[in-house]
């Protein structure tokens, strides 16, 4: 009696186990996924029809599929490390600023026995800038003008005296607001606080944190100047 091989159950099962092999890391890489098409391809090939073989121009294009995702997780790979090398330079350079003084958004003055910096950020050029310089109680203690400022960050001196001369405490908590006018028009006009930094530390977002005194945590960006 002759025996007949059934070629088609014989294929079948060979394109089920193949595709219930299960990889041996969390997440298919395109190495695996290449591994197990070139493994279907080769079990198609062996089962296939002479009658009636397979498409060439069919595997040329699925081959090429895999050859471009395998090119694309190359680049990513690459620009990944790219950037983790980037990363590491930015540290570095932000590191060389630890001890420089920065201007940053906010209304502090930290007065010292040489007298206190801050600073402003004009949105456009102005005629006149007045500071208003007020203590702990919200009380004016100094009032100071300046003239013809440019537009952009702009810093001053305050000498640490009140409008009649008398030198304040340095142990004192002072604050100041800013405005400014170009003619008849009101100029916008930020406040910038003064301080040194004293550290850099990279979040878990990959992003650069620069601590500045006791004014608390600002990203690189917020860094207005450096002094």
């Amino acid at each position: 009696m002759a025996t007949t091989t059934n070629t088609s159950t014989d294929y079948s099962t060979s394109i089920i186990n193949q595709l219930n092999q299960k990889p041996t890391k969390a997440t298919s890489t395109v190495s695996d996924q290449q591994s197990r098409f070139l493994n279907l391809l080769t079990t198609q090939l062996k089962n296939q029809d002479p009658l009636n073989p397979m498409d060439n121009a069919q595997m040329t294009s699925q081959l090429a599929q895999i050859s471009t995702v395998d090119g694309i997780e190359r680049l990513n790979q690459t620009l990944t490390a790219m950037m983790s090398s980037s990363s590491t330079d930015q540290t570095l350079q932000a590191a060389a600023l630890v001890g420089h003084g920065a201007l940053v958004k906010g209304n502090n003055l930290a007065l010292g026995t040489s007298g206190a910096i801050g600073g402003f950020d004009l949105a456009s050029k102005a005629d006149v800038v007045k500071i208003e310089i007020t203590d702990a109680n919200g009380n004016v203690v100094r009032n100071i003008s300046m003239s013809d400022q440019d537009a952009g960050v702009q810093n001053f001196v305050w000498d640490g005296k009140d409008n009649n001369g008398a030198a304040l405490a340095t142990t004192g908590t002072y604050k100041f607001t800013v405005t400014a006018v170009q003619g008849t028009n009101d100029v916008t006009a930020d406040a910038l606080q003064f301080g040194t930094i004293s550290g850099v530390v990279r979040s878990s977002t990959g992003g650069l944190g620069i601590d500045v005194g006791n004014f608390g945590r600002f990203a690189v960006d917020d860094l207005k100047q450096i002094i």
